[in-house]
């Protein structure tokens, strides 16, 4: 399986040549609307920065190779009645699981973790303001045990929102775990992946 970051929260999943794309965003300060084609888009809440639908051209598309399963959470801490829900989405191809928590905006309860812990990646939400915040990225990584972590939704000094926060405090607040500066986008996902935290270049 090969995982690949294009910006944001979006990223890119192929598997026995199916493309998936999750989140898809326009209008992300530093970074190009999204302009791809897949085979099938997952999108966790219908905010124009997760769901840009006209950026994706869909392909003829044959059999999924990915199954999908999903929790249901809110994008705020007040079940929802600041930013509405958010559908956290667990995909699995190739003995694998990938977990993406979109613009999850709360600490999960133990029902919502459950089908989460143990995955082999969590594509987790760092910057706060519009999602936890680096501070409970960090206890969301210890509440699930993943194996490898993918930090998405925070800014740098190129690209994001100006009023979410970077990727550095979520680091520091896992002093336990290695950390990877990738020079690429893309990740190859094996079952043989130490456990690191990945920071991934957009695509983008």
């Amino acid at each position: 399986m090969r995982l690949t970051w294009l910006g944001h929260a979006c990223f890119m999943l192929e598997s026995e040549g199916d493309r998936l794309i999750l989140d898809p965003f326009t209008r992300v300060p530093g970074l190009k609307d999204v302009r791809t084609e897949a085979d099938r888009v997952l999108c966790s809440h219908d905010h124009y920065d997760h769901h840009y639908l006209a950026g994706v051209t869909m392909r003829s598309g044959g059999q999924c190779p990915f199954t999908v399963d999903t929790v249901a959470t809110f994008h705020d801490d007040k079940e929802g009645a600041l930013r509405g829900e958010n559908t956290v989405h667990i995909l699995r191809a190739e003995g694998l699981t990938v977990v993406h928590l979109g613009d999850l905006g709360h600490r999960l309860t133990e029902e919502q973790a459950a089908p989460l812990r143990h995955c082999d990646v969590l594509l987790l939400p760092v910057g706060g303001t519009y999602t936890i915040d680096a501070a409970l990225a960090a206890e969301t990584v210890r509440q699930l045990q993943p194996r490898v972590v993918v930090p998405m939704h925070y800014r740098s000094e190129t690209f994001g929102f100006e009023n979410i926060g970077g990727v550095e405090p979520f680091i520091e607040a896992l002093p336990e775990w290695s950390v990877r500066r990738y020079e690429e986008s893309a990740l190859a996902l094996t079952a043989e992946m130490p456990s690191h935290i990945a920071l991934l270049q957009p695509l983008n």
